[in-house]
């Protein structure tokens, strides 16, 4: 997918409400996750993002710093994130517990 015409959230943009169920593509740009929900608010918070499984089947919850991902809207307005992380990347770190 060709982001570049993508336009980027505003800091004022960085809350649940927008982001979670965001679709994440990783550095390869393929799909690895969605968002499942946000801890904080605007850019220092983090996004737990499910990791893996089958439509939501044995996927693993990861949070990562809301930093570390570029949200945005496609000409659809359907909000999505890219990372530099890869899926086997997220899928190395430590599981995240509410």
């Amino acid at each position: 997918m060709d982001h570049t015409n993508h336009v980027r959230l505003t800091t004022s943009e960085l809350t649940p409400a927008f982001l979670e169920g965001a679709t994440i593509y990783g550095a390869d740009d393929h799909k690895v996750g969605k968002v499942d929900h946000i801890h904080g608010a605007g850019a220092g918070g983090s996004a737990v993002i499910d990791v893996g499984g089958f439509l939501g089947i044995g996927a693993k919850p990861v949070a990562v710093p809301i930093s570390d991902l570029e949200f945005m809207r496609d000409e659809d307005g359907d909000v999505h994130a890219v990372t530099s992380w890869t899926e086997d990347e997220l899928k190395q770190m430590p599981e995240h517990r509410d």
